[in-house]
């Protein structure tokens, strides 16, 4: 009897309906919307501060805009002499040079001195001449970024060097503040940092999670969608931030080795092991262009993709099944 009423009293907090919680928010200059499952509003709204307080605990650490930030400080010793970081930024370094070295470049950390002469913020003018261009580009090179394991310092040998994770920030973001729920016991829900997707387990309905690809040529709909199916996502498109002068569209991702921005790519999204690799191996795509980027996806395990090229044609991976978005 003492059994069967222990079980009579936890009935109602075992069959309790859970519920899915989103809020969108500001988070690292880019949107964000967190979602989670949980058991009352009050608790998914705790969730959901704590995630969100991660990632701004991330941008704290590694932003490159806020002077007080330990890699802005590296920015500033360039061609001085090291700056110690803390372990973390010292690692994201460290696999940012790895990235950089697998791309042979066309992902760079130290692009960040081409903010200098390209800007997206619409306060941009005219074009960059050739010798501002040629400027930015002799001070990119992630070969000259010293590091030195047991000091935990970094050293950008060259002056006006900058590092910046505008390329692999927000996913590094995403994966923490997912890592911090899923740590928390929160049995599902999805960070998605402007394209860039963490979801871990199902809806409160045991249904998979749905993802939409955006359509790159007309960014409020979506072209296709597909159930999610445990990797992280990382996303790029030529359709958010840009210029145009004399008709010509100039996309945000630019290649470090040249200094100008790429054509050729519409957008990319990868499905891989984490999301800070998903979103920086995105960038190198766009560089490096479908042949060249496909070749070299093709051969990372464990690495789907799907591509639009601008032309529209689509490449995908075989096991990536994509379902139409039906009228």
């Amino acid at each position: 009897m003492k059994f069967l009423l222990i079980l009579l009293a936890l009935l109602p907090m075992l069959t309790a309906a859970q519920e899915k919680y989103s809020r969108a928010l500001v988070l690292m200059g880019c949107h964000f919307e967190i979602t989670v499952v949980a058991n009352s509003r009050a608790e998914g709204d705790r969730f959901i501060d704590l995630a969100a307080g991660e990632v701004t605990r991330i941008e704290k650490l590694i932003s490159e805009w806020d002077s007080t930030t330990q890699v802005s400080a590296v920015n500033r010793q360039a061609g001085i002499g090291p700056v110690k970081v803390d372990k973390e930024v010292y690692d994201l370094v460290v696999r940012s040079i790895r990235i950089s070295d697998l791309t042979e470049g066309a992902f760079d950390v130290s692009w960040a001195g081409m903010n200098q002469i390209w800007k997206f913020d619409g306060s941009m003018k005219r074009l960059p001449t050739e010798a501002e261009v040629a400027a930015a580009v002799s001070a990119v090179g992630y070969k000259n970024i010293e590091l030195n394991e047991k000091e935990q310092t970094i050293f950008l040998r060259k002056k006006g060097m900058k590092i910046g994770f505008g390329g692999i920030g927000k996913g590094y973001g995403a994966d923490k503040a997912a890592a911090l729920l899923k740590s928390m016991g929160v049995p599902g829900g999805i960070v998605n940092a402007s394209g860039d997707i963490v979801a871990w387990g199902k809806q409160p309905d045991g249904k998979p999670w749905v993802i939409g690809i955006t359509n790159p040529f007309n960014k409020d709909k979506v072209f296709s969608w597909f159930e999610f199916d445990g990797h992280a996502i990382g996303t790029s498109g030529n359709y958010e931030n840009y210029v145009e002068f004399n008709g010509i569209r100039y996309t945000h991702i630019i290649d470090p080795r040249t200094g100008w921005p790429v054509h050729g790519v519409a957008s990319v999204t990868l499905f891989g092991p984490n999301c800070e690799l998903s979103t920086a191996l995105t960038k190198a795509i766009f560089v490096m262009g479908t042949d060249i980027g496909l070749d070299l996806i093709k051969q990372l395990k464990g690495i789907e993709y799907i591509v639009v090229d601008e032309k529209g044609k689509i490449y995908r991976s075989d096991h990536i099944n994509l379902k139409p978005v039906t009228k």
